[in-house]
């Protein structure tokens, strides 16, 4: 056995720090390194996003053929990335929200036309349950070709700082998206779904009573309420749609010529992490979550004739929004309805009329 005298021990040790030092400073090891790192986390990610996409697709698929439609699979591939909405020139601000509402509704019309002529044998409310769901599938592929995009720039450009970023988002968004999945077996079934809060309360305050389309796919209810008309208005169920309740508000108000002594609005709103599910909170003004044309709507007419805005809200996360109704938020439902009760009773007068809107999605709520 040949012992090293500490001379040659310590010029070994030299050595190595400047073979180390030179393939660290002088050389692109590192950053291959971390390329290949990055790439490999992103990679199986966005794989894991991809079989999302897929287990979506068989999902819808599966349903058509139970509803007895023919090519299944080429009808769900046609609408995964056959429609998309291009934003209005900002620039000029002028008529920006009515550009915008024209070109959402010109979409959805032309979205459900084509489902219409695809499915002509299925009933309104299963052709609603299909789109929402079709429109669930092409919002996941969007994404996942959207972060591939990003994926493949990376690699192509040896770009770990854009790789690395993408291994450390993949995971939240696929918590995130994970529930769009399940919300399709809520959709082809006709569950209610989170986001079904608002119709819920609406329902419970409407009872069995006459419903009215008032515009398209939103109806309303005329109740008596100690002394006080309330007209409910609410998304047409039981199908999946969220209606157009911002122009429904608008019509009911002209109808009744400003007779109106209040306007609630009842919606799903997203929590904060540390807040419980199912809290319900009152505010002031339009809880809706749309874009932009449908809130205004209800804003314009209540101040146009001097209507308060009454806002009540659910909490849930995102997750419980477009999953199934969970206990807790069916609970709430009650609260909310009470609250809403307890709004009329105390803050209008017999006699008045009251607008209570229902906002959000109707699937599985007449």
């Amino acid at each position: 056995m040949v012992l090293l005298d500490n001379g040659v021990w310590d010029q070994i040790i030299s050595l190595i720090f400047l073979v180390m030092f030179t393939l660290y400073f002088m050389t692109d090891l590192p950053q291959r390194v971390q390329i290949y790192r990055y790439s490999r986390l992103a990679a199986s990610k966005l794989a894991m996003l991809e079989s999302m996409v897929r287990e979506s697709v068989s999902k819808i698929a599966g349903y058509l053929s139970k509803l007895g439609v023919e090519n299944p699979q080429e009808i769900v591939s046609r609408f995964l990335d056959a429609y998309f909405v291009i934003q209005p020139v900002d620039i000029e601000p002028t008529d920006i929200i009515k550009r915008l509402g024209h070109l959402i509704e010109s979409n959805e019309r032309k979205f459900k036309n084509d489902v219409a002529k695809l499915l002509p044998n299925v009933g309104t409310h299963a052709r609603n349950n299909v789109a929402a769901s079709l429109a669930i599938a092409s919002a996941l592929n969007t994404v996942y070709k959207t972060l591939r995009h990003y994926y493949i720039v990376g690699r192509k450009y040896d770009n770990w700082l854009l790789l690395m970023q993408l291994s450390m988002i993949l995971p939240q968004y696929l918590r995130e998206l994970s529930p769009y999945v399940k919300a399709i077996d809520a959709f082809v079934k006709g569950i209610p779904i989170g986001d079904s809060v608002g119709p819920l309360v609406a329902f419970k305050l409407a009872g069995l009573s006459d419903r009215i389309e008032i515009v398209e796919d939103t109806v309303v209810s005329r109740v008596e309420i100690e002394g006080r008309t309330v007209y409910v208005v609410k998304a047409k169920g039981p199908g999946a749609t969220v209606g157009r309740p911002g122009k429904a508000v608008a019509k009911l108000v002209e109808d009744l010529r400003c007779n109106v002594a209040r306007i609630i609005t009842v919606d799903a709103a997203l929590k904060l992490e540390g807040e419980a599910t199912g809290e319900v909170v009152e505010g002031t003004g339009a809880a809706i979550g749309d874009p932009g044309p449908e809130k205004i709507e209800i804003e314009r007419a209540a101040v146009r004739c001097g209507v308060p805005l009454d806002a009540v809200i659910v909490k849930m996360s995102s997750e419980e929004a477009i999953k199934p109704m969970c206990r807790e938020i069916a609970e709430a439902a009650d609260r909310a309805y009470n609250l809403v009760l307890e709004i009329i009773r105390n803050r209008t007068k017999p006699g008045d009329n009251v607008i209570v809107v229902g906002v959000g999605n109707s699937v599985g709520v007449y």
